[in-house]
């Protein structure tokens, strides 16, 4: 069926209609989408086109595919991620996880690695390495529920570091700020920045993610009493799986 100029794709008007059902509770977590055999014919398009739009949902964030069972609401909760209380003081001073600001249900730590590497230029730079100087690179993989939901890496200058909990895969209660702190290089201040892309290969294969939903790039830089930057931490993130939450006060 030909297209009217200027119309929005049929693969969109059926993916908005779809999104519209779940929105008003038609279809509910888990429950299971039509399938394009069902969805091409009601439309009047190809199987293929009503495919599409089902990809159009799980590149959303809205519908998860299951290999031989077709398309589902997603079911995952998004975890909240509040950006200003996790890093207060009080919280990993106190011996907690940073993310137990974000979430009462157990995030837990799948893939770690910990080593000393020379990193890439705009960690040098970022760290003020100086030539030959290393770095202690904390890499991580953050799961919660079954799902892979972030890839983290840290980066502290190994000097600093070497000898101390940081630089092994149990950091302690509080984690590597409270290691810092020890060291008498607590952070005091932060500073994020967050951008959004599609995934490389490698993220989505390690986050079991559609390459078509873009992930969010934060990175935050750590910065002690001496405004000296201690780490520097690049996280990767599947936007359907977190919701960014950002409180202060005026």
């Amino acid at each position: 069926m030909a297209e009217e100029s200027g119309a929005e794709p049929k693969y969109l008007q059926i993916a908005d209609a779809l999104k519209a059902a779940i929105e008003l509770g038609e279809y509910g977590p888990g429950d299971r989408l039509p399938g394009e055999n069902v969805l091409a014919p009601q439309y009047g398009v190809a199987p293929m086109t009503a495919r599409r739009a089902l990809r159009v949902l799980t590149s959303q964030g809205l519908a998860e595919s299951r290999k031989g069972a077709g398309f589902f609401v997603q079911a995952f909760h998004p975890v909240r991620r509040r950006g200003i209380q996790r890093l207060a003081r009080d919280q990993w001073g106190s011996g907690k996880s940073i993310w137990a600001a974000d979430e009462s249900r157990p995030l837990t730590v799948d893939q770690v690695t910990v080593e000393e590497v020379t990193p890439p230029a705009h960690i040098i730079r970022m760290l003020e390495l100086g030539e030959r100087e290393t770095a202690c690179a904390r890499s991580r993989r953050f799961v919660l529920e079954g799902r892979p939901v972030m890839l983290a890496t840290s980066y502290l200058p190994f000097s600093l570091v070497a000898g101390s909990a940081i630089t092994q895969a149990d950091t302690g209660p509080g984690g590597t700020y409270a290691r810092l702190a020890d060291l008498g290089h607590a952070p005091v201040h932060f500073r994020e920045e967050i951008r959004g892309r599609l995934p490389t290969s490698v993220e989505a294969a390690a986050l079991g993610m559609s390459m078509e939903r873009p992930v969010l790039k934060v990175c935050r830089t750590a910065f002690d009493a001496d405004k000296r930057v201690v780490e520097v931490n690049e996280m990767t993130l599947d936007s359907a799986s977190y919701v960014l939450d950002y409180e202060f006060d005026a």
